[in-house]
Formats: C-alpha cells, structure tokens, sequence
C-alpha cells in the first residue's frame, strides 16, 4: 500500500495524564488477563473515539507467525469492511510499520487501504487513518487504528494520550499471552495427571481382567463349571473395580477447587450434604490459619471428599463431621461417623455380595492413601469412639517453619 505524506512522532515515556475524565481508570485496571480481551478491547475503542474525534477504530494483533495482523475487535466499521480487513499483512503499509516500530503514524492516501474491499468507505467516508503501535518491553504485539471522516489532526497532547493508550492496549494483550500460556500449561498438567490416574487405578486391573479372559474361555471349552465359576468370578470382580475406579478419576476431574479456598469449599459440601445423602454434616475448625498450598489444598479436598462419599454409601450414620485441628508437629483432618462401623456389613455391601461380586470400596482408601503419600502425610483408618468410623489425614510441620511440607 502506498501512502503520502506520513508523520511519525517519537517514542515517548508512559506518562499517566491527569483529570482527563474521559478513560475510565477502573476500566484500564480491569485489563487483566482472563482470555478473552474482545469486550474490553471495543469499551476502550468507544473512549477513544470520543477522545479523539474518530468515527471508527479497530485494535489489529500480530498472529503467531509473524506474518499478519487479525482484527481483535473494532467499533464503528462497516460489515463488509470488517470482513475484508479480518487478516492482513504485516507488511500492510504504515500499518505494517506500525506494527514493527513503536510509533504513531497518519495514512492519507486511505484509498489504497481500500483495494482489498469492495465499498466505498475508504476515500468517501474515511478520508484519513492513524496507526499506534500497541508496545511492550521493547516489543510490538500489533497496532490501533482511528478512522477520521475529514482531514483531522490532532494536537501533540492528544498524541501523547493515544500512545499512552497504546502502551495500556500493549500491557493487555501482553497479559492475555501469560493467560493462554498458562491455560495451556495447565491443560497439559492435567491431561498428564489423568494420564497417571488412569494408569495407576484402572490399567492395571484391566491387564488383569484380560489375563483371566483367556483362561475362562478355556474352562468354559473344556466344560469345567467350578474353573469356569472361578474366572468368571474374577472378571466380574475386575470390571467391577474399573468402574468404580473410572467414576472416582472421572469425579476427581470434574470437581474443581472453590476459589475461595478448602475451608469454603468444605462448608459449601457440608451445607447441601443432608439434602443429598441424609446425614448431617458439621465442619468443625480450631486451627487458625492452615497456611496450605493451592495444590495441597485441592487433595486435602479431595481426600476429605471420598471419605465424605465413603460414609454415604457404606455408614449408614446419622451424623458425620469433618474437624481440622493443628498442633506444633502436625495438622489433622479427621472425617468422623455414627454409622455402622468398619467390622459391620452395611446394606450395599449386602447388596453387592448378594450379586456375587466382592466388595470393590478399597480403591477409594487407596487412592486417599495415596495421595496422603503425595502430600508427605498419612491416613489413618480405624473405628471411631462409641461407634462409627474415623478417618484421619495428618501433615507433618515442615522443619524451622510455620507451614507445611511442599507437596
């Protein structure tokens, strides 16, 4: 694209102009990264237009690649023209300038900007365009454009606003880089954490599952009923297990840490746990700041959850309650029912051994043991006084500090 007369101002420092009163301040704190940029993008669009006297405006984003620009978000543009503008090259002009300099450029010659769109916007109803670079830390993440329907100029001051602008514009889609960046990094880590969930809780009884297959096919080929009993038994067994296992990996997923932390989490089950299960539940806390770690917290949670889920299925209790209570060497859970006791059959385990399948409960308390382990505490399974069931989890002090082992 070719353009006449065009007029770079200098680089400036970020000076913060005061008693503008027309950029909402709380707006520009609100630039902080949450993935999705488009809304506040067009909010500050509408500012800066009223500021600077623009009929329209677009905030362009260098791609991944380098090698275009993608309109993010606009304001006041035709259809047509923003579907013609969606991508263009980098190299586009002064906007192609803009976005590998730091710099506020004019474009007069705005009919050249018009070649790749089939309406006469550019040259009638825009007659001049100006290009801010959108900067961070020595680096050129795209540009903003103004769209004038005359020959408008602005004053040093009015520059100097539109290129502090461009630096805020720059700090959010810097900011919104960290946020994809993370998400993806979070996304990898927790397909790699399913990875070893399923792997350490289902792989297994499934190699054993198809291991038996074979054999009971060849009881059941040689008419042997008690062999053939026996393997059909254990498959049984083992499919069993894998359910149960892949319902607990898939819970485990599903179930998202409260942002207000474990203890609002655990008042959030308690509240709604009689009307599901019909067993009251009381959190009971004596420990005054439990200085724990996002991740921590989450296999505190759930922990406390399966023991919770435990106690619905197999307690038949009345009442449960999950108290936190700290000392010098150690923090402790304990998840505590009325109900029949660990050495008492309760009404789905009868269920269960009435189908002939064997109990398959276990592999929650292993799976709680093994993140105990995870933490560097332990579990502690055994009857509870006057009856009942008591789980506790117990994290040791860290050693010369006021907070827990790391996990």
């Amino acid at each position: 694209m070719t353009l006449a007369r065009p007029s770079i101002s200098p680089s400036i420092s970020p000076i913060v102009p005061v008693g503008t009163g027309v950029i909402d301040p709380g707006l520009t704190a609100e630039l902080a990264p949450d993935g999705n940029l488009t809304p506040l993008l067009e909010r500050f669009l509408i500012a800066i237009l009223a500021l600077a006297g623009a009929q329209a405006g677009a905030v362009r984003v260098l791609t991944d690649d380098g090698k275009s620009m993608s309109l993010v978000a606009q304001q006041g543009l035709p259809a047509n023209v923003q579907s013609a503008e969606r991508l263009v090259s980098r190299d586009c002009g002064m906007c192609g300038v803009a976005s590998g300099t730091d710099v506020l450029v004019w474009v007069d010659d705005v009919k050249t900007c018009g070649k790749h769109v089939d309406h006469a916007y550019f040259g009638i109803q825009c007659q001049r365009v100006l290009a801010i670079s959108l900067p961070h830390g020595g680096q050129v993440l795209g540009v903003y454009n103004l769209f004038f329907d005359s020959n408008a100029s602005i004053d040093p001051q009015m520059e100097t606003m539109l290129r502090l602008i461009g630096q805020l514009l720059g700090q959010a889609l810097h900011n919104a880089r960290i946020e994809r960046e993370r998400l993806r990094v979070t996304v990898m880590k927790e397909r790699q954490e399913m990875v070893n969930e399923v792997h350490d809780t289902i792989a297994q009884t499934l190699a054993y599952v198809r291991m038996r297959l074979p054999l009971l096919n060849e009881a059941m080929l040689a008419h042997d009923d008690e062999r053939s009993r026996k393997y059909l038994s254990d498959v049984k067994n083992g499919v069993g297990e894998v359910h149960d296992k892949l319902r607990e990996v898939m819970t485990y997923f599903r179930t998202r840490m409260d942002p207000l932390g474990l203890l609002h989490a655990l008042q959030g089950v308690a509240d709604g746990y009689f009307d599901r299960v019909g067993i009251s539940l009381e959190i009971r806390n004596s420990a005054s700041g439990l200085n724990l770690s996002d991740e921590q917290e989450v296999q505190v949670f759930y922990i406390i959850q399966e023991a919770l889920a435990n106690i619905a299925k197999h307690s038949m209790a009345r009442r449960a309650i999950v108290s936190i209570g700290r000392n010098a060497q150690q923090l402790e859970f304990r998840i505590e029912d009325d109900g029949l006791g660990m050495d008492e059959p309760s009404v789905s385990t009868l269920v269960t051994l009435a189908k002939g399948l064997a109990p398959t409960n276990h592999f929650g308390m292993e799976i709680m043991q093994s993140r105990a382990k995870r933490l560097g505490g332990s579990l502690v399974v055994g009857p509870n006084d006057g009856g009942g069931t008591r789980v506790s989890l117990l994290l040791p002090m860290a050693p010369g500090r006021q907070g827990f082992a790391s996990v």
